[in-house]
């Protein structure tokens, strides 16, 4: 039956409408690979999965350790067809970095993720159909520094679900904001509707949509911006960023200063008794 209807359409149209179709068809090319390293935990799991739900250009890899060799990853973007890399990298179980890359030609730019929550662990009210497009928000300050200019091109151009791509409705209805807070860029997902909060009811069209967030959330930290893809020439390198090892490593040194001034306390008491004796007393043996 489709093809009956699409064979009466194309008797009517003309041929430059059927070239301008065909042309508008093949430009949709966005599609982004999803690949998760081995060693993620089940946090970032979910997340992973809440994140390939939103956004349905997307196509999810299995498991691949490419940490000593990074090049295999714009190698399964070519097999899949893919022209944007989702790579997340799981250290140590509990740090999760994140890599977005344009291959195989670049840039690419690395982040830190952090306070990670997903959609099953907030049980938010809010909700989106799967495969709507969503609307993409940027705080004003994307555009006061040149690297923050080309991280909002790339999250554009990764998150951003392109008009026609598989399994994608031709609506929106949710809308992601990023925000730069704290050198830090946050992460928001809400929906957008236009019901009445307290009665359920619709509202006037002229009423502006209230926003409910759906999740999930986390931040990114960017690391270090490279010309390449998964390499090359560092653009941009973040002087603020501490690593994770450097975190843990102060927690530490602040948890054992307790023990160190203990130590040092009972090395100066026993310097001190060394240093003025007690005299003998006389009387000690006078009942020995």
């Amino acid at each position: 039956m489709a093809t009956l209807y699409k064979t009466a359409q194309s008797e009517f149209m003309d041929v430059d409408d059927v070239r301008e179709e065909k042309e508008n068809r093949t430009k949709i090319k966005n599609r982004v690979l999803m690949v998760a390293s081995r060693g993620i935990t089940f946090r970032q799991r979910h997340l992973l999965n809440d994140l390939e739900a939103l956004l349905p250009h997307t196509k999810k890899e299995a498991k691949v350790e490419a940490k000593q060799d990074m090049e295999l990853l714009n190698e399964l973007a070519e097999i899949q067809n893919c022209n944007s890399v989702f790579y997340f990298e799981a250290r140590k179980h509990q740090d999760l970095f994140m890599w977005i890359s344009r291959a195989p030609s670049g840039p690419s730019v690395k982040f830190l993720v952090q306070n990670i929550h997903t959609m099953d662990e907030l049980k938010m009210t809010g909700n989106c159909l799967k495969g709507s497009r969503p609307v993409l928000s940027f705080d004003a300050t994307f555009d006061s520094e040149p690297y923050l200019q080309l991280l909002k091109e790339m999250l554009t151009q990764t998150f951003g679900v392109p008009k026609g791509a598989r399994k994608s409705k031709p609506f929106f209805d949710h809308v992601f904001t990023f925000s730069v807070v704290d050198n830090r860029i946050w992460f928001r997902n809400y929906q957008i509707s236009d019901k009445n909060a307290e009665t359920g009811g619709d509202v006037p069209k002229n009423t502006t949509p209230t926003l409910i967030e759906i999740g999930p959330r986390f931040v990114l930290n960017p690391i270090r911006i490279f010309e390449g893809s998964f390499g090359g020439p560092t653009l941009y390198e973040n002087p603020r960023y501490i690593s994770p090892n450097a975190v843990r490593a102060a927690v530490r040194a602040q948890g054992s200063a307790k023990y160190v001034r203990r130590v040092a306390e009972t090395q100066e008491r026993e310097a001190r008794a060394q240093a003025e004796p007690l005299p003998v007393d006389p009387l000690k043996d006078v009942f020995n």
